[in-house]
């Protein structure tokens, strides 16, 4: 399942948002004009490594990507989600909510794979913080997403509870099964980072003290 877009419009331009995926486009446009050494020198320099902990990494490694379709894919679920959760929050706490839900998920990622030499990068700990509050804001805004059916495709409309419990219920059963397997979190994915990323989300909507979600009338059930 793809989510192409929301049903809610936000009320104000969602410039911070913007000013995120901007930052993140530039820094691995960057990336990509370095040599293949350089590169790894860049990424080793500023990405999440447990065992070499940095307190600055906990803010540089969210703005890293491992390639095209990593970064593509978080910045695609961030404009999805991101516009109405800074609506509701305004965006100065917005911007501290996401950098909060960021640092948050990679200490939960810190904490599971605390003797880990694997760089970790991504703003998915931060996005899936994003989607944590929206799930809690935004329970019965309509998701319009894109359905795999055989060689066919279809959208439908998937209510944001049941697309949101279910990808979080994918990554605490992800990690929970990649421990198991491994002992240690030693994959591709940050799975856990997701998690807690997600967790922090639905806390720091509630702490930073969000605005009343608007809701279109059409949305009201008679």
């Amino acid at each position: 399942m793809i989510p192409l877009r929301d049903s809610l419009p936000s009320r104000t331009a969602p410039i911070v948002t913007i000013l995120i995926i901007a930052i993140n486009v530039a820094v691995f446009l960057h990336e990509w004009t370095m040599d293949p050494f350089t590169r790894n020198h860049f990424v080793a320099q500023y990405a999440l490594i447990p065992r070499r902990f940095q307190a600055i990494d906990l803010f540089s490694s969210m703005f890293l990507h491992g390639g095209w379709l990593h970064l593509i894919g978080n910045m695609w679920f961030l404009w999805i989600y991101g516009d109405n959760v800074e609506d509701i929050l305004g965006r100065f706490k917005y911007l501290l909510f996401y950098l909060g839900c960021g640092v948050a998920a990679a200490l939960v990622h810190l904490f599971f794979n605390f003797d880990s030499r694997i760089p970790t990068v991504g703003a998915s700990g931060a996005i899936a913080g994003v989607m944590g509050a929206y799930l809690l804001k935004f329970p019965h805004a309509r998701i319009v997403t894109l359905i795999p059916i055989f060689v066919f495709f279809t959208t439908v409309e998937i209510p944001a509870w049941i697309m949101l419990a279910y990808w979080f219920i994918i990554q605490l059963f992800s990690g929970v099964g990649e421990m198991t397997r491994a002992g240690v979190n030693e994959g591709g994915i940050a799975w856990f980072a997701h998690v807690g990323g997600f967790v922090a989300g639905m806390a720091l909507v509630k702490l930073l003290g969000a605005k009343q979600p608007y809701r279109r009338y059409s949305e009201y059930r008679w």
